[in-house]
């Protein structure tokens, strides 16, 4: 297999550590970004590269642009999947809590892109990671409005992406994963105990950000297996 470049955002634990893990095992060069870059300094792989980074923050784009023009000149995968999560009932939930969530969710996905699409190829991929609660006719949970609403954004902008660069690429895609065992599930549903692990759904993201965009493009994919 051909090594890839593949940048992956909110890696400090879940699914985003695991998929450093398992494309690093794989011989691929990995920029892993996180608020928190300790977990996966701690891995020791010479194909990993890892910083502190917000995506609420401009100047970490600046390093993120930096990087790989330093580096590598070329970015093959870009993984999405940093976001935050507000569990509060929505009388509650103030004007700023809804900026705090979109800014993460919404706005970092859309300039983390806007940053790395210049260094991409027709043949390059973009990987969204959304979630259920996100997804038109879906099973809605109360206390995840701002949350859900924000998935929903990035499902729609996907979309948009795919048809504004489908002559050029890369190509665009979103995953709306379901229950996954991970600290952030206990954020949202306290004691529920879901029938994914973190692993198991890094496993099925790596192989789609490798394969899926030789099958799909502007597509939003339901991975879920219960409800939540």
């Amino acid at each position: 297999m051909k090594t890839k470049n593949i940048i992956i955002t909110g890696t400090s634990r879940g699914i985003g550590f695991e998929l450093v893990h398992l494309f690093a095992n794989q011989g691929h060069n990995v920029l892993a970004l996180s608020r928190n870059a300790q977990p996966v300094s701690n891995l020791h792989f010479e194909n990993i590269t890892s910083f502190a980074f917000d995506l609420n923050n401009q100047d970490d784009y600046k390093k993120v642009e930096a990087f790989i023009k330093e580096e590598w000149n070329q970015v093959d995968i870009l993984i999405n999947n940093a976001g935050t999560l507000l569990n509060k009932q929505f009388a509650d939930t103030t004007f700023e809590n809804f900026e705090h969530v979109y800014r993460t969710n919404v706005f970092g996905v859309a300039e983390m892109t806007r940053v790395v699409i210049p260094f991409m190829k027709k043949d390059s991929h973009v990987i969204t990671i959304s979630s259920m609660g996100g997804v038109q006719g879906s099973v809605k949970f109360p206390g995840l409005s701002a949350y859900s609403s924000s998935k929903g954004a990035v499902i729609t902008l996907t979309e948009l992406l795919a048809e504004e660069y489908k002559e050029s690429g890369p190509s665009f895609n979103v995953l709306a994963l379901g229950a996954v065992q991970t600290e952030m599930l206990e954020e949202a549903f306290p004691g529920f105990e879901a029938p994914t692990t973190a692993l198991g759904m890094a496993k099925y993201i790596a192989d789609f950000s490798l394969n899926g965009n030789k099958y799909y493009n502007g597509k939003m994919l339901q991975v879920s297996n219960s409800t939540p």
